[in-house]
């Protein structure tokens, strides 16, 4: 017996389908993997198998069977256990079919005639998701909302140590500049620094500087009077107005251009506004808070920015950390972001497998706290059940951005499982067309064939496909998501190479 068959030996994997011959060569293609095979005739039987137990690891269910259905059998399982795998298996492919199946919370389905490949494939991807399931992250304390009224969450040195400039900042009535890559916060910041203010009872109001037309930033800004351009047919009210005695948030300063800069600065040094179209001069009491992904320092150098307004809002500067300088921040956030998203019904997970919260503790996060949030609610949406596994993640977190090499993550001791061990194939030593001088990328192909036809006989292929995956598992550290990538397979095709290695050996 294989390694693999032996791996797979300690699985379960009930069959359960109304026809005699599915349940026999469904039930050889995966005995012949080394699973244990259990089979139920109909949707009733297997909800007696499930509720009696032990639960199977994996469950094949036909859709269409004498009795109740597969859908309805599928609910009644769930019910007992939400953990529970299941593939269905349905001779009509139709969009409702699919649709309902993962609704109601199925793994997968597979298309009658199967294919014993197909089957296999979807076998091991699926219990791996089972022995996901066994380990669930627990943070070391459960994050309480109130805790984070802000949304500002974290324990790390540098999100504290923007905590103390807040505290020490918020009660006066200096500008601040608030500086940080795109997504980390800084609007959540400025929000923190009004909530702790003097003019916390005032109006707060947030502008994208970016995001409005140059022609209509003024107006926005400053308002405007009646008949001042095309389609003013009333007087406007800006924001400096509307906010006065409070605070403004001018968000994507960075934007804003030289003529607007200008007025902005008027605003800073007398306090005072004159609408677009207008000859009345208007005293505003307004705090101003700014912020930008943007190097002012660069800009006022080049003379794209005002370098006097500059200094007007660095007066107080916070540097808001990138999501990977704080990554040991990452499992509290995601799990206030879920109970968030649970109490705003919007998903029903609550909780993460130990490699679904380490793959997102050492993804890089260019898009930082912003794009956590968007892979977290994703996630939770397409989980089945309470838990989020690695297979419910996006692909495009498991292949792109650069992946951090980690080993724990503090006292939660969150281990990287991609990185802990580089499995030993026990392969001869790389070939090493260089050192024989081959001139060319064909030379060296050539050499490399001849080499290994004297060596291996007629398996060139094998040796050098094992010879490609060892050099991008240890090119990458061992990251088996980043060596698929390399290589141009599914990292389940990946650990399936590997596994036969290693039962090679």
């Amino acid at each position: 017996m294989s390694e693999s068959q032996i791996k797979n030996s300690q699985f379960t994997v009930l069959v359960v389908d109304d026809d005699d011959e599915i349940r026999y060569s469904l039930g050889r293609v995966l005995g012949n993997q080394g699973y244990q095979i259990d089979t139920a005739a109909s949707g009733e039987e297997g909800i007696e198998k499930v509720k009696h137990g032990p639960s199977p690891d994996l469950i094949f269910m036909d859709i269409r069977m004498g009795g109740i259905t597969g859908l309805e059998t599928l609910q009644h399982m769930r019910s007992i256990d939400s953990n529970l795998q299941i593939i269905l298996m349905t001779a009509f492919g139709t969009a409702q079919t699919a649709i309902e199946a993962m609704k109601f919370g199925a793994h997968d389905y597979v298309m009658k005639p199967f294919d014993p490949e197909k089957v296999i494939s979807l076998a091991s991807i699926a219990i791996d998701a089972s022995r996901d399931l066994r380990t669930v992250s627990k943070p070391s304390k459960k994050v309480n909302n109130e805790d984070y009224k802000e949304g500002i969450v974290g324990k790390s040195a540098p999100i504290q140590e923007v905590f103390k400039i807040i505290g020490q900042v918020a009660a006066s009535d200096a500008t601040v500049l608030v500086t940080g890559e795109s997504g980390t916060g800084k609007e959540l910041i400025a929000n923190c620094i009004f909530q702790h203010s003097l003019r916390s009872g005032g109006p707060f109001m947030a502008v994208n500087c970016a995001a409005i037309p140059e022609n209509l930033i003024e107006s926005e800004l400053f308002g405007h009077e009646k008949g001042s351009f095309t389609g003013a047919t009333s007087q406007r009210i800006g924001k400096f107005e509307q906010c006065d005695r409070g605070t403004i948030f001018l968000d994507e300063i960075g934007d804003m251009s030289l003529a607007t800069q200008t007025k902005i600065l008027r605003v800073l040094q007398d306090g005072e506004i004159q609408r677009v179209g207008g000859s009345e001069t208007i005293k505003v009491d307004v705090r101003v808070l700014a912020a930008t992904n943007k190097d002012l320092e660069t800009m006022v150098r080049e003379k794209e920015f005002r370098e006097d307004l500059y200094y007007r809002l660095n007066v107080f500067r916070i540097r808001v950390p990138s999501l990977r300088e704080r990554s040991e921040d990452v499992p509290d956030i995601v799990d206030f972001m879920l109970q968030k998203l649970v109490k705003e019904r919007k998903a029903k997970a609550t909780r993460l497998s130990e490699e679904a919260m380490a793959t997102l503790s050492r993804y890089s996060w260019p898009g930082n706290v912003r794009e956590l949030g968007n892979v977290v609610y994703h996630s939770a949406v397409v989980a089945q059940g309470g838990v989020i596994l690695v297979k419910d993640l996006p692909d495009t977190l498991l292949t792109g951005g650069v992946i951090q090499p980690v080993a724990t993550q503090g006292s939660i001791g969150l281990v990287n499982p991609e990185n802990v061990v580089i499995r030993d194939l026990d392969l001869p030593s790389p070939v090493d067309p260089v050192s024989t001088g081959p001139q060319s990328l064909a030379d060296t192909f050539d050499f490399v064939y001849e080499e290994v036809k004297a060596r291996e006989g007629k398996r060139i292929l094998t040796f050098i496909e094992k010879q490609m995956i060892q050099r991008a598992i240890a090119d990458t550290g061992g990251n088996q998501a980043r060596a698929a990538e390399i290589l141009g397979i599914t990292r389940n095709t990946l650990r399936k190479r590997l596994d036969e290695y290693a039962s090679d050996v």
